[in-house]
């Protein structure tokens, strides 16, 4: 399927630019055609007419939506292995994705970083006058952006939570805190994204609560998650690629938690470090296309690494 043919059965947002540059060769030989270069991971269309990409992760790093001239080998192999192991679950719960169960050839180099997927759209409805698309998060604990709005008295999800919450409070069950999903993520009321999705909601809310059971199992705290929705072209709701990964979710190991150390196992330590260093002012300069130049130590390089093999050894069955 050309790119062409994508666009138009609506599956491919507009604002999202292709490209014309030539991709890995050995996926190129065989009819896979590179026509997007994200952040982290690269897409291509597939050889055939069934409406379905190649999606071929890369080492590349990115914080704060920030494009940064980042690698760390061996990442991106660790986050498709956790993908697939998310995805899995996921189905295992009678739940769609978007990731097929089929695959590359074996055989070839490229082949651990490789994800066949059917094509999709962002779920898309209207809330309060505006069609917005969705980001679906659920959590365990009182910290981050939830946390430092309790402590401005605001309420962004209509949640009425109970006042002098203490950070790192654990909720009795999961709370629901949706947003839109754009260049700016905007809280959205619980209630009333719970009414427009119900069994969207409710199936989701029981896959989190399973998998935090799941992974608190195996010697990982589960802080948060969120899920992206997509539809397929029949209609039906599946969830995207990112599925319980270190991308989607906030993972702690348990002996870290337990002794009050809250750094997550995945990319917080790169955020910290580069909120440390400034990258959200440094990267207002960059112009389309360009990468923040950032100096990273291998150690921590090797410690974020590190937090990714972690998660895939403790969360494969």
């Amino acid at each position: 399927m050309k790119i062409s043919e994508i666009v138009a059965l609506g599956l491919w947002p507009q604002s999202k630019k292709t490209t014309t540059k030539k991709g890995i060769s050995q996926l190129e030989d065989l009819g896979y055609n590179l026509f997007y270069i994200g952040k982290n991971a690269d897409l291509y269309t597939c050889p055939g007419v069934e409406p379905k990409v190649l999606l071929v992760r890369s080492d590349r790093c990115s914080v704060f939506d920030i494009p940064l001239n980042l690698e760390i080998e061996g990442k991106g192999v660790s986050q498709t292995a956790i993908s697939n192991n998310g995805a899995a679950f996921a189905k295992e719960a009678g739940i769609r994705t978007a990731i097929l169960s089929e695959t590359v050839d074996p055989s070839l180099a490229i082949a651990p970083r490789c994800q066949l997927m059917e094509l999709c759209k962002p779920l898309e409805a209207e809330i309060d006058g505006d069609v917005v698309q969705f980001e679906l998060i659920f959590r365990n604990y009182l910290t981050g952006s939830l946390f430092d709005a309790c402590q401005n008295g605001l309420d962004p999800y209509g949640l009425n939570l109970p006042s002098g919450l203490k950070q790192w409070h654990k909720f009795e069950t999961p709370i629901f805190t949706p947003t839109t999903k754009g260049i700016k993520d905007e809280p959205l009321n619980s209630d009333t994204v719970r009414i427009k999705f119900p069994e969207i909601a409710s199936s989701l809310e029981n896959l989190f609560k399973d998998f935090t059971e799941f992974a608190y199992a195996r010697g990982i705290i589960v802080v948060d998650t969120k899920f992206e929705i997509f539809v397929n072209q029949k209609g039906e709701w599946v969830l995207g690629d990112e599925v319980l990964t270190p991308e989607s979710s906030r993972f702690i190991s348990k002996e870290d938690f337990d002794s009050g150390n809250y750094i997550s196992m995945d990319k917080q330590i790169l955020r910290d470090f580069g909120k440390a260093n400034n990258w959200k002012e440094n990267s207002k300069a960059l112009k389309a296309g360009e990468k923040l130049d950032v100096d990273v130590p291998q150690t921590l390089k090797d410690k974020i690494l590190s937090g990714y093999t972690t998660i895939l050894n403790r969360l494969s069955k």
